[in-house]
């Protein structure tokens, strides 16, 4: 539906609802990549020492997936509470946890000290960061998404998802600095729990931010027409789930399928290329570390601008030149890797976030655009977070179980290009949404799911 763009916010107050969404999302993501190098890193020998080191690296990314697989269950929780109560109440809840969960993994004994109980509290940890972050996405990107306007609403929330590189720079930078730093012994020993630590001052700092911010308008007003047709006519409305699963399917899928290449791509370039790089490629830590340090940065940088493209030319053109890049760049990848220059792996990291950045810049308004305003949390964090539990959760352990069997990473750039097929299939299949405006979609008393729209839509098409 295309409808009149609702009258923007004052400059100020949408800046500082970005500013509030993007220190929450960089504390959370920090969380979240933090376990990601450290199990990469470190925590096959402090937690699964008995192991070969390459089976222990196994065993660490599965305590790593374990997390992707909690996160569905924050969408669902989270997402309907937040349809119910507002977006602001929820993401505050959400930055706790993950803070909470974080900083007490720093705590954590080792197996060294308690056995096998380590690992499990381990993973006790990482699942509630987890389920943290299946909550955390949808309400970051709705509450800018929902502040601003149709022009430019591909730029401004594309803001919340600089927290993934900004967390992710963070993250690396204090790893980076620490393995400079320290020597092996002395980071393997007590050096590894600095970062995690660290986590609660950034908590506090989020929460500061994001309890000063004001809850999202649309919401507010569909918050009151709901009320009020309760009150006159005595409907009672679906749960936000059930009125997803019944008409926004199709979008969930959609949802699901454009995650597939993203989600993928990202782990292979980020989290998994510090296995390679250290095995396959014999590079040391602090080279494969400093390589993604830099192309996060520039990662942060051309995300806002893939966003802006995307209100100039559409989510779907933006999004489909991610997966076609991404596939493309998968053989190259790892054979700039190979050379064991830095300058090409960096060159190899830093053009594969790029392209990723395609996908990730318009995803938060895309999403947000596909569904009603009082299913929209529940809607974008379903089709957000349960492709997560096929993409981005098994990605490093089957990238690292084919470098295992094949001895070769060509295996790994085939699964690349799989997941940026599906991709391109579901992007294909979608509608473009750019013109959208998130209040008029289900504004009406007859309806407040958006059914009536997907009706006009699929006419349309």
């Amino acid at each position: 539906m295309a409808a009149p763009a609702s009258s923007p916010p004052a400059s100020s107050n949408l800046k500082r609802i970005v500013a509030a969404s993007l220190i929450g999302t960089t504390v959370e993501w920090y969380d979240f990549f933090l376990y990601g190098s450290a199990a990469a890193l470190v925590f096959n020998k402090l937690f699964f020492p008995e192991s070969d080191p390459l089976v222990g690296t196994l065993l660490s990314f599965l305590t790593y997936a374990v997390g992707f697989a909690a996160r569905p269950l924050g969408a669902l929780v989270f997402g309907h509470y937040g349809d119910r109560l507002g977006r602001k109440k929820l993401l505050v809840i959400s930055l706790l946890m993950m803070g909470g969960a974080t900083f007490a993994i720093g705590l954590l004994p080792t197996h060294a000290t308690v056995g096998s109980a380590a690992p499990v509290l381990l993973t006790v940890l990482r699942l509630v960061q987890g389920f943290a972050l299946g909550g955390e996405w949808g309400g970051a990107v709705l509450l800018v998404s929902e502040h601003g306007d149709a022009r430019r609403r591909g730029f401004w929330a594309s803001w919340p998802q600089t927290g993934a590189p900004a967390g992710q720079l963070l993250a690396t930078g204090v790893l980076s600095a620490l393995t400079a730093l320290m020597s092996d012994s002395a980071f393997g020993a007590w050096g590894w729990r600095i970062p995690f630590l660290l986590s609660g001052v950034l908590v506090l700092l989020g929460l500061w931010v994001r309890l000063s911010v004001d809850e999202s308008p649309v919401f507010q007003e569909a918050l009151a027409r709901a009320e009020a047709r309760r009150v006159t006519a005595g409907a009672v409305e679906k749960m936000p789930l059930v009125a997803v699963l019944r008409h926004h399917w199709r979008d969930v899928l959609i949802a699901m399928g454009a995650r597939m290449a993203e989600n993928i791509s990202y782990y292979v370039i980020t989290a998994f290329v510090l296995v390679y790089a250290t095995t396959a490629a014999d590079l040391s830590k602090q080279t494969a570390l400093n390589a993604v340090l830099v192309a996060s940065a520039v990662h942060f940088a051309v995300i806002p601008m893939w966003g802006a493209l995307s209100d100039r030319v559409g989510r779907k053109p933006v999004y489909l030149v991610g997966a076609v890049g991404v596939a493309v760049w998968a053989f190259p990848f790892f054979a700039l890797i190979d050379t064991r220059s830095f300058g090409n792996v960096l060159l190899a990291v830093t053009v594969g976030l790029v392209f990723h950045g395609a996908m990730y810049a318009p995803q938060a308004a895309f999403f947000s655009e596909m569904f009603a305003t009082r299913v929209r949390y529940s809607g974008a964090s379903i089709g957000a977070q349960f492709s997560s539990v096929a993409a981005g959760a098994p990605a490093p352990l089957i990238a690292t179980a084919l470098l295992a069997d094949h001895d070769s990473s060509t295996p790994v750039s085939l699964y690349v290009i799989a997941a940026a097929l599906i991709t391109l299939l579901a992007v294909g299949c979608a509608r473009e949404t750019r013109h959208r405006d998130l209040a008029e979609i289900g504004a009406t008393a007859s309806d407040p799911d958006g059914s009536e729209v997907r009706a006009a839509d699929a006419r349309t098409a």
